[in-house]
C-alpha cells in the first residue's frame, strides 16, 4: 500500500493513539490544525483537530492492519444494513473515452479486509494503485461493470435526453447484474439528479430496492470500491483507443484535449470523431473550428 489514505476518528482517541505510536517508534512533532504529526521510515502519520487521520507514504499496510486491529479505525459505512450494493461511474467527464458504471456487493464480514487495502475514493489514487485495488475488490467481491463506447453514448444520449437519464440506465443496469447473482435489499450512489430516474430504469428485482443517493457518497467503502473498478476499466478502455488509432488520448477536457481532438481530425476526418469522444460537449466546437 502506497501513497495517500485518510480516516475518520473520535478525537476522543487522540492521546492513547499518540501514545501507541509512540511505542512503535514514531516521533511526534507539531503540524498547522492538528492534534500532531507522527513519523517513522518514511510514513507519516497526521491526526487533525477535525477528526481526519491522514497517513502518507510507503508500506503502509502494517500500521493500517494494527489500527484495525486495536480497533482505532474500522470500515466507514452509514448503511443501515449488513450488506449493500455501492455504485459510482468514471468518464463523465472526460471527452475522450467510454461512460464506465461500476457496482459492488458488499458484505460486513469483508469490510475490513478492503479498509486493509486501503480502497477510497479513485480521485485520491494514482492509476498504479487503481489498477492494483481493482484486481483485489474483483476477487472479494461480487461485482458489475457496464461500459458505454462513444459511439453508443452519443447515439443513447440524445434518446434519453439527458445524462442523467443514461448514468441512471447505467446505475440500474449494474444494480440488477449483481441482484441477479445475490439478493440485496439496500443500494447506494453518489448524487448526481433526480432519484427517480434510477428507479425508473430499475427493473423487477431493483424494484424492491431501497436506494439512496447522497452527496459525496465515495466516503462509503461500497461506492468508494465501485468509483476504483468504474476508473480502472475506463483507463483500460482509453488505453484500447489510443492503440487502435494510434494517438494517446489525454483524460479530462484541457487544451490537451483540443489539441487531440484536432490531430485526430486531420487523420480520421470529422465524422470518425464520434467513434473517440463525447461529441455534446462544448470542446467539440473548440476542435472542429478552423
Amino acid at each position: 500500500m502506497n501513497g495517500n489514505i485518510t480516516y475518520k476518528l473520535h478525537t476522543n482517541k487522540e492521546t492513547e493513539l499518540r501514545k501507541d505510536l509512540e511505542n512503535l517508534g514514531f516521533s511526534i512533532d507539531s503540524a498547522e490544525y492538528a492534534f500532531w504529526r507522527a513519523s517513522k521510515k518514511g510514513i507519516t502519520v497526521t491526526f487533525y483537530k477535525n477528526g481526519k487521520l491522514l497517513i502518507q507514504g510507503s508500506e503502509m499496510s502494517d500500521l493500517v492492519n494494527y489500527l484495525i486491529e486495536k480497533g482505532f479505525i474500522e470500515a466507514e459505512s452509514t448503511v443501515p444494513y449488513s450488506k449493500w450494493i455501492g455504485t459510482d461511474e468514471a468518464g463523465k467527464g472526460d471527452y475522450f473515452g467510454y461512460l464506465v458504471i461500476a457496482g459492488v456487493l458488499i458484505k460486513d464480514n469483508i469490510t475490513n479486509n478492503l479498509l486493509k487495502l486501503g480502497i477510497q475514493d479513485s480521485k485520491n489514487l494514482s492509476d498504479t494503485s487503481i489498477q492494483d485495488l481493482a484486481k483485489k475488490i474483483k476477487k472479494l467481491c461480487i461485482y458489475s461493470i457496464v461500459s458505454i463506447s462513444p459511439q453508443k453514448y452519443n447515439e443513447l444520449l440524445p434518446k434519453m435526453k439527458n445524462l442523467n437519464r443514461l448514468l441512471a440506465w447505467g446505475h440500474a443496469r449494474v444494480i440488477e447484474n449483481i441482484l441477479n447473482k445475490e439478493d440485496c435489499q439496500y443500494a447506494i450512489s453518489d448524487q448526481f439528479g433526480d432519484e427517480k430516474y434510477i428507479l425508473e430504469a430499475l427493473m423487477k428485482k431493483g424494484k424492491k430496492l431501497q436506494l439512496e443517493q447522497r452527496p459525496h457518497a465515495e466516503s462509503d467503502i461500497g461506492v468508494a470500491s465501485a468509483s476504483i473498478l468504474a476508473r480502472d476499466e475506463f483507463i483500460k478502455r482509453l488505453n484500447e483507443l489510443s492503440q487502435k488509432y494510434n494517438i494517446v488520448f489525454p483524460k479530462g477536457v484541457s487544451n490537451d484535449v483540443i489539441r487531440t481532438g484536432k490531430e485526430f481530425i486531420q487523420k480520421y476526418g470529422k465524422d470518425k470523431l464520434s467513434d473517440v469522444a463525447k461529441i455534446h460537449f462544448k470542446t467539440t466546437n473548440e476542435i472542429i473550428k478552423s
